[in-house]
């Protein structure tokens, strides 16, 4: 579903912004989602296993493992593997941080906030600066020239240092390069090449305790 179709049908209906996540999409578009399989299957990044496990943060989605592997639909494609900061109920600002993306990425993060997802409505807001953020939000592979920008924002940031790992290149380099934060760093990675805005959201929820 395209966002012209969503405007035309908002419009048609009455409907601004979608119920998600306290109702499921109005009609979930083929997006990145949890692959269902227990083969082991030549794949280009190595997101399959020898021993046929799926790994999420590796996989572009590039689907040359089907049919032996199949998308089941759901995109909840969040993985907490750091500490949370634990439930936090006033506004939630995130810092976003390209270290050296395809583009891809930006636009789906950015989309969150247009009206037919209007994360907004959940107190989920962008600032400008690392400073003010709950959250430092990375996309995108390692380069050498966003090194020490993203270690700076890292250290300007208020305690506890929150940090989401979005999508194949900022979890695992996908295709290109290496990731460009450690793990140890890492409080949530959202898997996907690009994750969609369904994902995105349900991460951060997740992620302050929601």
């Amino acid at each position: 579903m395209t966002s012209n179709l969503w405007f035309l049908k908002g419009i048609k209906k009455g409907v601004i912004t979608e119920k998600f996540p306290a109702e499921p999409p109005l009609e979930p578009p083929i997006r990145p989602s949890v692959m269902q399989g227990n083969e082991h299957v030549e794949c280009p990044v190595d997101a399959i296993t020898p021993e046929g496990k799926w790994e999420a943060g590796k996989c572009i989605f590039c689907r040359r493992c089907e049919p032996k592997f199949r998308p089941t639909g759901n995109q909840d494609l969040s993985h907490v593997i750091g500490e949370l900061p634990g439930a936090i109920r006033r506004s939630f600002y995130i810092y976003p941080l390209d270290s050296g993306s395809c583009g891809a990425c930006n636009m789906e993060f950015l989309s969150i906030f247009n009206p037919q997802y209007d994360a907004n409505r959940l107190k989920i807001f962008m600032t400008n600066s690392p400073r003010h953020a709950d959250a430092l939000l990375v996309m995108g592979v390692k380069t050498d020239g966003m090194e020490q920008v993203l270690r700076e924002a890292l250290e300007a940031m208020p305690g506890p240092k929150v940090v989401i790992a979005m999508g194949a290149c900022a979890i695992s380099g996908g295709i290109i390069g290496s990731a460009p934060i450690s793990k140890e760093n890492v409080t949530v990675e959202v898997a996907g090449c690009p994750p969609s805005p369904y994902s995105i959201i349900s991460a951060i929820m997740k992620m302050r305790g929601d």
